[in-house]
């Protein structure tokens, strides 16, 4: 003798299997809002990954909203590998020894300085590297924004860099917090310029000054064309 299964629960079975994710199909980084990077060499957009990297996506839109990053300089070409920026320092050329050095968040804190004897905010905050995130699995592709840190965990502040190669070998050290998602050309111009050496023959600052003109930022979903 059979049993017939009502149909109710045969619906319910199969909504519940199409709404369950499936065993190894990768999941895209959720983009939770845009940002729009004016340079002096053109303009390119990125996209924000604010669900793997919350606290870093705050800091950077909690920045731009600032105008801070505006008149900053791309103080780093590494040709084949990265364009950094970010370092409040790069505005000034007279500081231009100290470029890759500075940096702040829209999370200060106190702390002891040990070499003054003194309390001194700074501006670190913490790494965001969940291994199960999207974008940690996606890893460091062409385009990826992530924060440029001082070699040490948890010194993220407002200095990042834009890969312009994939780069499998880079240790999972940098929080990865977005992604170019339209003008990656005027990215890769960038990473083409002729640069002063500093940490390479390849790896310096731009010899021609390539200015932050204007970070602009929107949330939600790009409008359909």
């Amino acid at each position: 003798m059979t049993h017939s299964v009502p149909i109710h629960l045969v619906v319910l079975c199969s909504l519940i299997a199409f709404m369950m994710p499936v065993s190894g199909i990768a999941q895209e980084p959720v983009i939770t809002a845009y940002a729009v990077v004016q340079t002096s060499m053109g303009s390119f957009e990125v996209g924000l990954y604010g669900k793997d990297a919350p606290k870093t996506v705050d800091n950077f839109i909690g920045l731009a909203k600032k105008k801070f990053f505006d008149g900053m300089r791309v103080h780093r070409v590494a040709k084949g590998f990265v364009i950094q920026t970010g370092d409040d320092k790069s505005k000034h050329a007279t500081r231009v020894n100290e470029w890759g050095t500075g940096g702040q968040s829209i999370y200060p804190h106190k702390v002891f300085d040990r070499r003054t004897s003194k309390m001194v905010t700074d501006y670190t905050f913490a790494d965001e590297l969940d291994p199960s995130t999207p974008s940690s699995q996606e890893g460091y592709k062409k385009g990826v924004l992530a924060m440029a840190n001082t070699g040490r965990p948890n010194t993220n502040t407002s200095q990042f860099f834009i890969l312009l190669t994939d780069n499998s070998g880079l240790p999972a050290q940098y929080t990865i917090f977005g992604k170019v998602v339209k003008g990656m050309e005027i990215v890769e111009k960038i990473g083409q310029v002729d640069v002063v050496p500093v940490m390479g023959p390849t790896d310096g600052r731009p010899k021609t000054d390539i200015l932050l003109k204007r970070v602009s930022v929107r949330s939600g979903p790009r409008p359909a064309k």
